[in-house]
């Protein structure tokens, strides 16, 4: 059989942090590459009694459900965005397969192949593969430590009319960097002024580390409910458990439910069983506490890994985050990340190089290292092994 692919399928290749994972699968490498919480983390006995008890609805619980998703979890999930000065209903609400299926949803519902999607630059890879696979311009705007330079999105708005602008603008994956208030207001401005939808990516801002009050969103800054210019999407992936594949979306009722169409032609649902237990879970669940306990705990393994870097004298440049599940590496201008790579798996520890971060010229002497999976020993080895690395790739380079 001659297997002969769409045209699509020329763009697409594989997720970086997909492909190193592989590497770690069963010997002694050690991983800072994935975005992977804590496995301590996750309620495992709590999510045993919660899913014990979606059981208990019998088979509505194992039946097909609403695409938009469970109307108890939207109504749980819309209470707390309230709490965030996001007054949304549950027609303005809907339940993905995870976060990034937010993103794919709207990106087929909005965006035509050629349609221009302004971003930050590094930006998630994910999305930088999903765009790329679809046909999708991705136009990165500069930026510094508080966002994008409006002047800059200025220009590319004027020079590349584009659609929609995707951010993360709280805890970015994977600079870590948070916007400031100016430059959300900015974005949301400017965004409205030109019919631009902004994407806003959520999956980190319960992880906060400083104490301050939380980031506002982009969305609750925007005082038009109604035909709002933000679609918002989170996920429970860091806060319960990523295993769940439970995000959801919410924006004018209009595009949210132009995503549902989407969404019914693709995969019909998420899962019963797991909005059934989720629900379950959350209805009886301390969240607050459990997030509190995830904050803590992350922030000690990032404050241990940013004084196991502090201890290198390898000439690597990072910003202290503030939240979130990584740090962001500028390496000494001679290395190209790729190639530290496979050094530093010999020496057992595996990163993601920067480089597919980028849309557009990438910054080769980069990379991002992930200091939520592994315990404080782990970790001390892991930075030692990638020390070890680097002292060995520098002294080859020489030569």
């Amino acid at each position: 059989m001659e297997y002969s692919f769409s045209q699509a399928t020329s763009a697409l290749s594989s997720s970086a942090v997909r492909e190193i994972l592989k590497l770690t699968q069963g010997n002694q490498v050690l991983s800072l590459a994935g975005g992977l919480p804590a496995e301590d983390s996750f309620p495992i006995e709590e999510m045993r009694e919660a899913f014990n008890r979606a059981l208990d609805h019998g088979a509505k619980s194992l039946q097909y459900g609403l695409t938009d998703g469970y109307i108890p979890l939207r109504e749980w999930v819309s209470s707390r965005m309230k709490q965030k000065h996001m007054n949304v209903g549950v027609e303005n609400m809907l339940i993905t397969t995870g976060s990034q299926q937010a993103v794919d949803l709207l990106c087929r519902v909005y965006l035509d192949e050629g349609d221009v999607v302004l971003v930050e630059n590094p930006t998630y890879l994910a999305a930088v593969q999903l765009f790329q696979f679809r046909g999708i311009r991705a136009i990165p705007v500069d930026g510094d430590a508080e966002g994008m330079d409006m002047e800059d999105l200025a220009r590319k708005i004027a020079q590349y009319r584009p659609k929609m602008a995707y951010v993360i603008p709280t805890f970015a994956n994977p600079t870590g960097k948070v916007w400031s208030l100016e430059k959300r207001l900015g974005l949301l401005k400017q965004c409205r002024e030109n019919n631009i939808l902004i994407l806003e990516d959520d999956p980190y801002g319960e992880i906060q580390f400083d104490g301050a009050a939380p980031y506002r969103s982009i969305f609750s800054l925007d005082e038009h409910p109604d035909g709002s210019a933000v679609v918002y999407t989170s996920t429970f992936s860091k806060i319960v458990a990523p295993g769940l594949r439970t995000g959801w979306a919410i924006g004018d009722s209009q595009v949210i439910q132009m995503m549902v169409k989407a969404k019914q032609a693709i995969d019909l649902q998420s899962s019963t069983i797991d909005q059934f237990a989720l629900y379950e879970l959350l209805s009886r669940f301390d969240l607050e506490s459990h997030i509190q306990k995830i904050r803590d705990s992350y922030k000690e393994r990032m404050e241990w890994m940013h004084e196991l870097l502090c201890r290198q004298t390898s000439g690597m440049k990072w910003n202290k985050p503030r939240g979130g599940m990584f740090l962001w590496v500028e390496l000494p201008e001679h290395v190209h990340s790729e190639k530290l790579l496979a050094q530093a798996v010999k020496e057992g520890v595996a990163f993601v190089p920067g480089i597919p971060f980028y849309a557009d010229q990438p910054q080769t002497n980069t990379m991002r290292l992930n200091y939520t999976l592994l315990d404080r020993e782990h970790t001390e080895l892991a930075i030692n092994r990638l020390g070890k690395a680097f002292a060995e790739y520098s002294q080859l380079v020489a030569h």
